[in-house]
């Protein structure tokens, strides 16, 4: 069965930056579209940023775009994101997902209809 785990979270202060991991089993598609969503206190979930591993295709949420950067290392069967210059706003609940079988390069446009999400990793910043 597929399993996604993240890991990478903590607190830390405005400005900081962090790196979050993703780690894979089971997965054994070619290519497929991954990306990480958030939750903030009160708040819905939200997509983050979004990768098309067959083609490193990506996509980010205007909140959070040139600050994050989403990148996946097959080999390693390992999804990244790495936060530069991290606000208050960016605290949440990070989420790993991955869609099964994409049709569509376009891998943003799925938001949240992810087959696979991992536990969460929870960040801080404060």
């Amino acid at each position: 069965q597929v399993q996604l785990v993240e890991s990478g979270g903590g607190s830390v202060e405005p400005g900081d930056s962090r790196r979050l991991a993703c780690v894979e089993s089971g997965y054994t598609n070619v290519a497929y579209c991954m990306g990480w969503f958030r939750q903030g206190p009160g708040k819905a979930r939200e997509q983050v940023a979004a990768i098309y591993t067959g083609g490193g295709d990506t996509n980010y949420a205007d909140s959070v775009k040139g600050r994050f950067a989403i990148s996946h290392d097959r080999a390693k069967k390992t999804l990244y994101l790495r936060m530069n210059r991290l606000k208050p706003e960016d605290t949440g609940m990070y989420y790993c997902a991955a869609f099964k079988n994409p049709l569509s390069r376009d891998c943003f446009a799925l938001n949240d209809r992810m087959d696979y999400w991992g536990k969460g990793t929870q960040v801080t910043v404060s």
